[in-house]
């Protein structure tokens, strides 16, 4: 993202975090960086995050997949390390041929509404959604922890059961979540399958 972009995400951040006080987070994330991208946050201490600090899955997920067929997130659940439910949105920003350069997020913490009166009931209502809310990563490590849990979700088996298929399966899903744009994230989902980086590059390819 250019300088000029930057400042103008900078300066509308501070607006919201004004506008809704100190439980609304807003970050801002520079895909030119992709191991440190967030190039702007306010209130950072909702999700307990900083300036230089990684990125989150949609952020992953912004850099590895079809631009095209990405739509802004709107009104989805995310969750804090310390178990806080934030009601968040994501509007990818894009350059003048369609790519997604980067992301303008919003979290807001609803741990306090929850706990207001009906009258606040409309404001921290969410979609109805059968998925578990989206933790927000705190280090890169996390990050690939989370990502490598869910890829043995979509193999439906723990590793030791695995079958090369059930494994390729895996490793696809981290692929197209973006898990190996972490740096030397090959070396550790290849000792986590128990297979080779030889093997890990072959199932990759396939």
């Amino acid at each position: 993202m250019q300088r000029v972009q930057i400042d103008l995400m900078q300066r509308l951040a501070k607006a919201l975090s004004a506008q809704f006080g100190q439980n609304c987070e807003v970050v801002v994330h520079d895909l030119s960086s992709p191991d440190h991208s967030i190039a702007v946050i306010e209130n950072g201490h909702v999700s307990s995050r900083h300036v230089g600090d990684n990125p989150s899955v949609v952020a992953l997920e912004a850099m590895s997949a079809d631009p095209g067929a990405l739509e802004d997130r709107l009104g989805y659940l995310t969750k804090t390390h310390d178990g806080r439910i934030l009601k968040s949105s994501t509007v990818f920003i894009r350059d003048d041929e369609g790519r997604i350069e980067g992301l303008f997020c919003i979290n807001f913490d609803m741990t306090a509404l929850s706990l207001a009166s009906t009258v606040l009931n409309d404001i921290a209502s969410t979609p109805k959604q059968s998925d578990e809310p989206e933790k927000i990563p705190t280090s890169v490590n996390e990050l690939l922890d989370e990502l490598i849990e869910k890829s043995v979700e979509v193999a439906g088996k723990p590793v030791a059961l695995m079958t090369k298929d059930d494994k390729i399966r895996a490793i696809r899903y981290l692929k197209d979540s973006g898990a190996f744009l972490i740096t030397r994230s090959g070396d550790k989902v290849a000792n986590y399958f128990g297979i080779s980086k030889y093997t890990l590059y072959a199932y990759l390819d396939l």
